[in-house]
């Protein structure tokens, strides 16, 4: 008998087991009105039917209240509309469990872009000594983010971390108690969070994931590929934002940054005790025992008496667990060696740190700073000229005559002593914590070299004269990833710079893309240009001999850079520097894809994977030709152009104002930001964060970000009779594949029947045909490409899960559209408005679920 394919599997660990689940929950009465979960499927089955008919939102809801709400009041009809939501919400859930119970099924942990794949393919090609030395200096950092794609509060993470196990184990009766316990839960906080309450929602995962998974993982490669020895250095390492991250967020202040840090610590060492309380059950021998005591006496003071006193510090726990280690070895026939290893490697994984505290902050931020610090200096005459007036050459020179010492507490504006105080952070974390808690400075719409050398100035005058900080340009924008390879080389060769590199062991660490990439230049063109930065920062950076890190802010959906990740970087080739993978790994991303030990163990896997096949495996594999550089250029510039042109369009900042949910997301509490960089009144493009803009477009099942302009592209060279030369890209380039394919995901994700209705507005309907016939000439093309009957054929069980999130969603983004619908007809005088808070609230409430149902395959 064959072995069942993907499909087949996800058909029945998914789809059949949600039937199952879903038809007992829908049964179990949460409300005073018992019928709320025998209605939804109506409502659902209306909506699937409806739109199939083109009728828009209002219709398909007034012919369901019409059909099972007669006589039902307004009121009555908007507290089911609550209910749905609210059931919708859980629904989701309950599908998240189940797929990540059935993810071994779906998986094979064992295959390709594992680590036992790497490890048999470099023992088959003899080519084990180049794996060991490459792993010997690559890592892969997670950098967890706190941007607001999903929040389930704790309490509801726990539920489905117990969902999921039931089902694992098909424990109905325990599934059942769950999912009224679900039922029951509240999902939403009627405050918005803090930068310290979004800390801790991270630290859960890092706790209850992260800790073990990178753990197992290391201690793989320490038996499989180090046969036994210890490993160097660690070869996965995690970033944190919540607390550190102060850009566009008046809310994050020195006191939780601190106040972060400290629990980061208190956390990894409760870890590290919880794991030595263990091993105390088996290393009962003599000249040991006495040992591991000690050991978690002092953990246990430390983590559970003190008031930030540590009672052992980094050293002695590492000097400690080796000098058992080696008694073991010498005395006790190694026994329990593997669990004293294991010890031993989250140790030097962890520190006393967990993870590293990354401070950001906007490059804007700085001007206005060291502008206020250089009028401090002129009045106290530690400074004489017109810096301001300086041209950017003039400025670079005169920081070099700057000696002056300052304080936080000298300056009076806000900013300026926020912005100084958290450079002093740095040092007061890194006397804690270790220098690996915190040593990165992020300056986000990083312009130019003056940027960082004013940032490495003020370190300078606030005492902090040879700073153990990598200070890191955040290249975002189209043009600034195109200049960035000049702003780097007039670093290189500055003297102060330099010898602050030389001090950093020449390592240089660069952030690419991030938010505001692809809401700037489109998706081709932000995609391309971060490939073109790397290869220039590649290629200067060997050139004066600096060893080039790059951090990518590849967020969760493919509109802000993310997808396929793993197959992202194993398509890059010898021209980009493979130093480490560092990402950011933000909302549903850290849930879907390192949500559960075994999805976390594959995934940071299937990175390392990546790292290893294109630097072990593809030394000799070819590279993209001129031709072919010059090919996906053009399609960039294309692309580029039609987005910009659609930009640019009178109706494009009033369509986002006024028919989508842009404005709601501020009053959603989902993220401790405010949902622009600016207070006033007026959307300005400029100030748009990237989470609303992406978002915006994915609740309307838009997702213009994700391929407006490449179905542009493409069609441009099938109308000039060059479709041969895409065709054959598309088969040649793995990275030009990949990014078409993340292409198809949003294009998966898209359902324009929900806002087809918008074709006849007046004022907006064609602006909506406008994105709709893009989005039909992308798809068109992308299926004429690939060779595919329909998206993402190649992945049917990944197209199979999104279609059935889209279904679980489409009676919530049905609610929401109707509720936007009655909304403008209020502000338009064509209702009366004594309703329009509640509907308001509506379509804040609806943002939740939808938001969590786009899992995506990162």
């Amino acid at each position: 008998m064959y072995p069942a394919s993907r499909i087949e599997r996800f058909d029945e660990n998914v789809r059949l087991k949600y039937q199952l689940f879903n038809s007992i929950f829908i049964t179990l009465p949460f409300t005073d009105i018992d019928n709320t979960g025998v209605l939804l499927p109506l409502f659902s089955e209306l909506c699937e039917e409806g739109y199939k008919k083109h009728f828009s939102p209002e219709e398909i809801f007034n012919q369901f209240a019409d059909k099972y709400l007669q006589g039902v009041s307004e009121e009555d009809r908007i507290g089911l509309m609550f209910r749905f939501i609210q059931y919708v919400e859980r629904q989701v859930v309950l599908f998240d469990a189940i797929e990540d119970a059935a993810f071994t099924e779906l998986n094979n942990l064992e295959g390709s872009g594992t680590l036992r794949e790497a490890r048999e393919k470099a023992e088959n090609a003899s080519l084990m000594p180049e794996l060991r030395e490459f792993l010997e200096h690559f890592t892969v950092r997670p950098v967890l983010t706190a941007h607001p794609t999903q929040f389930y509060p704790g309490e509801v993470l726990g539920i489905i971390t117990d969902l999921t196990d039931a089902i694992r184990r098909n424990s109905l009766s325990e599934v059942k108690t769950l999912l009224a316990q679900l039922g029951k839960t509240p999902f939403i906080k009627k405050e918005k969070p803090t930068p310290y309450d979004e800390a801790i929602s991270l630290l859960w995962y890092l706790e209850n994931v992260f800790y073990k998974a990178a753990g197992d993982i290391s201690h793989y490669v320490q038996e499989s590929i180090y046969k036994g020895e210890l490993i160097p250095d660690p070869i996965i390492a995690f970033g944190f934002w919540p607390g550190g991250d102060r850009d566009g967020n008046p809310f994050v202040t020195t006191e939780i940054t601190l106040k972060v840090a400290d629990r980061l610590r208190t956390s990894i060492l409760k870890c590290y005790y919880y794991d030595i309380r263990q091993l105390k059950r088996h290393l009962t021998f003599v000249n040991v025992h006495d040992k591991v005591v000690d050991i978690e006496d002092r953990l246990y003071r430390s983590v559970f008496y003190s008031k930030g006193d540590i009672y052992i510090t980094l050293d002695e726990l590492k000097s400690k667990l080796l000098e058992i280690r080696q008694i073991v070895i010498e005395h006790h026939q190694s026994l329990y060696l593997d669990e004293i290893d294991n010890l031993i490697n989250k140790v030097n994984q962890f520190g006393f740190h967990f993870a590293t505290l990354d401070i950001r902050q906007n490059s804007r931020i700085h001007d206005a700073v060291f502008a206020d610090v250089v009028k401090h200096l002129q009045e106290h005459h530690e400074f004489t000229g017109d810096y301001a007036s300086l041209s950017d050459t003039e400025k670079v020179q005169a920081l070099a005559s700057i000696t002056a010492v300052i304080k936080p507490e000298d300056f009076s504006e806000e900013n300026t002593r926020l912005t100084l105080e958290s450079i002093q952070a740095i040092k007061t974390i890194q006397t804690r914590n270790g220098e690996r808690g915190c040593n990165r400075y992020i300056i986000s719409n990083n312009e130019s070299a003056l940027n960082v050398l004013e940032l490495l100035t003020m370190f300078s005058v606030l005492g902090i004269k040879d700073p153990h900080v990598d200070i890191t340009p955040l290249f975002e924008t189209v043009d600034d990833l195109k200049e960035a390879g000049d702003v780097m080389k007039l670093l290189y060769e500055h003297p102060q710079y330099s010898a602050h590199l030389k001090r950093r062991d020449n390592k240089q660490n660069i952030m690419l893309g991030f938010s505001d990439g692809t809401k700037d230049g489109g998706y081709l063109m932000a995609n391309w240009s971060i490939y073109r930065a790397k290869e220039d920062l590649t290629a200067m950076a060997r050139q004066y001999d600096v060893k080039v890190i790059f951090f990518d802010g590849r967020g969760g959906p493919p509109a802000r850079g993310g997808g396929k990740t793993h197959k992202f970087y194993a398509s890059l080739g010898s021209t980009i520097e493979n130093n480490q993978i560092q990402i950011t790994v933000q909302g549903q991303t850290i849930s879907s894809n390192f949500g559960t030990l075994d999805s976390c163990r594959f995934n940071l896997e299937n990175l390392l994977s990546a790292g290893i096949t294109n630097s072990v495996f593809k030394k000799d594999e070819k590279q993209f030709t001129d031709a072919q550089k010059e090919l996906v250029q053009d399609m960039a510039r294309m692309s580029y152009e039609k987005y910009s042109a659609f930009k640019s369009h009178p109706k494009f900042l009033p369509y986002l104002q006024d028919m989508s949910t842009l404005n709601y997301y501020a009053k959603a509490n989902i993220g401790s930001r405010p949902s622009k960089r600016n207070k006033g009144n007026e959307l300005n493009f400029g100030d748009l964060r990237a989470i609303p803009f992406v978002g915006s477009w994915a609740q309307m099942k838009q997702n213009v970000p994700g391929f407006f302009g490449v179905g542009h592209a493409l069609g441009e060279y099938e109308r000039n009779g060059r479709w041969d030369e895409v065709v054959a890209l598309y088969r040649d380039s793995l990275f030009f594949r990949t990014l078409l394919e993340n292409s198809m995901m949003s294009l998966s994700k898209s359902f324009f029947p929900l806002t087809a209705y918008m074709k006849n507005d007046p004022e907006f309907g064609e602006f909506w045909q406008i994105i709709y016939d893009e989005y039909l000439e992308t798809r068109r093309l992308l299926l004429k490409i690939s060779g595919y009957k329909e998206l993402m054929e190649n992945y049917p069980d990944g197209w199979a899960s999104i279609k059935i999130r889209e279904g679980i969603v489409l009676p919530l983004l049905t609610i929401q559209q109707y509720a936007l619908i009655q909304i403008r007809k209020m502000k338009n005088g064509n209702r009366p408005d004594n309703l329009l808070e509640t509907y308001e609230k509506i379509v804040t409430r609806s943002l939740f679920g939808n938001i969590n149902a786009s899992r995506n395959s990162a």
